[in-house]
């Protein structure tokens, strides 16, 4: 194999932690999983609404017509979905395969968030390094792609709301 497919291919007996795991695209449909998840994303979006109310610099929540919230929502699961596949589970097992787990994450998150500002090119974009840190983790954790698709869209659409912008 050439040096790119040797360093960034997939192989199931390499993930150092989770054997069992055969795709690092794998969706696991896992109650206790989801559930905790949820709860995982309610406490931190409490946390953000907190902060994001007292921001100084806008007013918030926002308030949207129906028909740009529901667009919104569509657009926030395909860049979940999409975002999650190519970060959490491509990049993040790629990178597992030699480093730790949170040398992983760290460095996943450190292409992840300056990404974030070809959308809103904003320094408070770079913030989506946090939440990735979280994304990063639930994909450590749980072995598959579903719980950090869950968090990164619950948190697309708190920031429909509360996401603060710097103008």
């Amino acid at each position: 194999m050439d040096k790119f497919s040797d360093r960034f291919s997939y192989d199931k007996t390499s993930n150092r932690d989770r054997a069992e795991d055969v795709s690092p695209f794998r969706v696991v449909f896992d109650k206790r999983a989801i559930l905790q998840t949820l709860v995982i994303t309610a406490f931190t979006l409490l946390l953000l609404t907190a902060v994001a109310l007292v921001w100084p610099w806008d007013d918030l929540p926002h308030r949207r017509p129906f028909d740009i919230v529901l667009k919104l929502m569509i657009s926030g699961f395909a860049a979940a979905v999409a975002e999650e596949i190519f970060f959490r589970g491509w990049m993040q097992p790629a990178l597992r395969r030699r480093y730790s787990a949170a040398v992983s994450i760290v460095a996943v998150n450190l292409v992840f968030a300056p990404l974030h500002l070809i959308a809103a090119p904003y320094l408070i974009s770079l913030l989506t390094f946090f939440p990735g840190l979280i994304m990063g983790w639930l994909r450590e954790r749980y072995g598959n792609i579903l719980p950090s698709i869950i968090f990164h869209f619950l948190g697309n659409v708190w920031a429909i709301w509360f996401f603060p912008s710097p103008f």
